[in-house]
């Protein structure tokens, strides 16, 4: 069988900005006899993940994250059907999803690393496995109830970094569900800030290339900034964490600006961010998503309803092709997409 995948070409340049050309398409040939135990898949939808850049470094910075090896076929979320099995867990035309999906047309993986789905609770937008109804939405439900400290009555205000992208579109409506009277969005473009209004029910958005930041955040957060949910780091966290309330709480899971950069993760905050840090007893301890996966199984049940019900709206940015990886990855490393990126690989 002739199938497709993707390898990593070659690592970002000094600069650290990750090219089209750091990824190779290749056909190679896939031999469907299975051994006991393994299932061959066609896949469905593959996903790209700012933490994927981390990956396309010798060393990843993070202990879970292993890097990516040049020449080899990567791998990330991804959703497929099976199309033949010598496992007793899984059967022909069942959708599986893994964290470890290469990235091929097809390919033979063991039945143990897949997890069988039900089309059910996304009405049959499977590509929501990767988002909303998964990873991504475990991560903006479960960094919201875990380190968000959200009540209702509270009187909360709420500000979102990388706010138009798959988690931060998905916290900030997540926050104004769990009770936060005021939900402001910081994202890259007006396309952006119209959608995160509009269509995502957010209070106010900034554009960060466009609009004073600081100026900005006063006016729509006149009574401070409780929560924080931070996906990009850098200098729009500081000006954030500066307008924030006593005994606030950042969220910390991404710092997207830092990621092209050769530093350590979490990167190191300046001395004035800080001071304003201790000095207003805020607390800001790192979100890692995998620590909560006992809790998973009720927080996938719950996404579903919001978003069968409407209450949540999904946002998704899909490309077809498997050839257009690269492209889909750097373009989401730019913010080139709104909502999750998405590749469609087949039917």
């Amino acid at each position: 069988m002739q199938v497709q995948r993707v390898v990593l070409n070659s690592r970002p340049g000094k600069d650290g900005v990750p090219v089209p050309e750091n990824f190779r398409l290749e056909k190679t040939s896939l031999t469907p006899d299975l051994k006991d135990g393994e299932v061959l898949v066609r896949t469905i939808y593959l996903s790209v993940d700012p933490y994927m850049r981390c990956r396309m470094n010798e060393d990843t910075g993070a202990e879970y994250l292993l890097p990516w090896q040049l020449s080899e076929c990567l791998d990330g979320g991804g959703v497929g059907m099976v199309e033949s099995s010598r496992c007793t867990s899984c059967s022909e035309g069942d959708v599986v999803t893994s964290f470890n999906w290469p990235w091929q047309t097809h390919a033979v993986m063991k039945g143990s690393v897949l997890q069988k789905l039900n089309p059910q609770l996304v009405d049959g937008h499977l590509s929501h496995f990767l988002g909303a109804v998964g990873i991504t939405g475990l991560t903006a439900l479960l960094g919201m109830r875990e380190k968000g400290h959200v009540s209702k009555g509270a009187n909360q205000t709420l500000v979102v970094s990388g706010a138009a992208g798959a988690c931060g579109s998905l916290a900030g409506q997540i926050g104004r569900l769990d009770g936060c009277v005021r939900v402001v969005g910081i994202c890259g473009s007006e396309e952006k800030c119209k959608a995160l209004v509009e269509d995502l029910g957010f209070s106010a958005a900034i554009n960060y290339r466009q609009d004073d930041v600081p100026t900005k955040l006063k006016e729509c957060c006149p009574d401070g900034i409780d929560v924080y949910f931070d996906n990009v780091g850098g200098l729009i966290s500081d000006t954030v964490i500066a307008q924030m309330n006593n005994g606030g709480h950042v969220i910390l899971c991404g710092q997207i600006s830092q990621y092209n950069k050769d530093v350590p993760y979490p990167p190191p905050l300046n001395d004035k961010t800080q001071e304003a840090l201790q000095r207003k007893h805020i607390t800001r301890e790192r979100f890692m998503v995998l620590n909560y996966m006992s809790k998973a199984e009720a927080a996938l049940c719950e996404l579903s309803q919001w978003v069968k019900s409407g209450q949540i709206k999904v946002l998704e940015t899909v490309v077809n092709g498997i050839e257009n990886m690269g492209v889909a990855f750097c373009s989401m490393m730019k913010g080139g997409n709104i909502g999750k990126q998405i590749i469609k690989i087949s039917e």
